[in-house]
C-alpha cells in the first residue's frame, strides 16, 4: 500500500541508530524535489549530539521528540548560498527582501516533505514540527545561521517505537475548488465538519478544555489571537535580523 495513505505522525523512537549512509541518501534523493530556478534555497543542519538537542528543545517548547530522536533536522530557507556564489562570480545578489525569503521558504518545505515521504518508505518515522517559526531567533542563535538563513522546518527522526492510530483527515471536496472558489456556506461547513466533530477524540478535546464547540479549542486555548500576533511579531523581528526585510 502506498505510503502516504498510511502515514501517522511518530513522537517516540527505538534508539536504533539511523546510519549516516542511510540518512545522507535520503538527503541526496530530497534534494530532486522541485525548485525554483533550480537554485535549491534550502540548507538542512542535521543534529545528532544530545547537548545541541537540549540547546534546541525550548524553542520547540520542550517537546520530548527533541531530546529522544536520534535525528533533528532543521531545514532552513536559505539564500546566503546563491548570494556568496553571486558575490564570488562578479553578480549583484539582489536577494535580501520579503519575496526571496518566499521563495527560499517554498522550496526549503517542498524539500521538507519530499525528505519525508522517502523517509517514510524506508520504514523511518517523522514528525514535523511546527514550533520552528514560534522562537526562530533561539533556533537561529543556537544553530549559528548567518544572515539570508531562516529556520521554516524540523523534523524528528528515527526508527519508530509506536504505532499511534491516524489523525483524521477533510474529504477531498472540502478543499477542491472547480474553477473558482466557492464560498464555505453554513451547510457546506456543517458537510465537512460534523464528522471531525463527531469523533470521540475530538469531543473528549472539548470536555477537557471546558469547552463548547471543537472550534473554541482551537480559537481560545491551541491558536489564539494573542500568541499569534506576538508570534507573528517575533517572526517579523527574525526576518529582520536575518537580512530578509530592511
Amino acid at each position: 500500500m502506498n505510503s502516504i495513505l498510511t502515514r501517522r505522525s511518530i513522537r517516540k523512537y527505538s534508539q536504533q541508530e539511523v546510519s549516516p549512509k542511510l540518512l545522507n541518501d535520503l538527503l541526496q534523493q530530497a534534494s530532486r524535489t522541485q525548485t525554483m530556478g533550480n537554485l535549491q534555497l534550502y540548507s538542512v543542519v542535521v543534529t545528532r549530539d544530545i547537548a545541541m538537542k537540549r540547546r534546541l528543545s525550548p524553542a520547540h517548547f520542550g517537546q520530548p521528540m527533541v531530546e529522544q530522536a536520534p535525528v533533528v533536522l532543521t531545514i532552513c530557507a536559505d539564500f546566503r548560498r546563491v548570494t556568496d556564489w553571486c558575490l564570488n562570480r562578479d553578480a549583484q545578489p539582489g536577494y535580501d527582501n520579503f519575496l526571496s525569503f518566499i521563495n527560499a521558504a517554498t522550496d526549503a518545505l517542498l524539500f521538507t516533505q519530499t525528505f519525508c515521504n522517502l523517509a517514510e518508505e524506508e520504514g523511518l518515522g517523522c514528525c514535523f514540527l511546527g514550533t520552528t517559526v514560534y522562537m526562530p531567533q533561539l533556533i537561529i542563535d543556537t544553530l549559528q545561521l548567518p544572515q539570508l538563513v531562516m529556520p521554516v522546518a524540523t523534523i524528528t527522526l528515527g526508527w519508530p517505537d509506536e504505532a499511534p492510530p491516524q489523525t483524521d483527515r477533510l474529504g477531498v471536496e472540502s478543499f477542491v475548488h472547480d474553477e473558482t472558489y466557492q464560498p464555505y456556506t453554513p451547510e457546506r461547513i456543517n458537510q465537512f465538519y460534523e464528522a471531525k466533530e463527531a469523533l470521540e477524540e475530538n469531543l473528549e478535546f472539548v470536555r477537557v478544555n471546558n469547552k463548547s464547540t471543537l472550534a473554541q479549542v482551537f480559537t481560545d486555548c491551541r491558536y489564539t489571537k494573542n500568541d499569534n500576533e506576538s508570534m507573528s511579531a517575533t517572526l517579523l523581528e527574525a526576518l529582520k535580523h536575518q537580512g530578509f526585510l530592511s
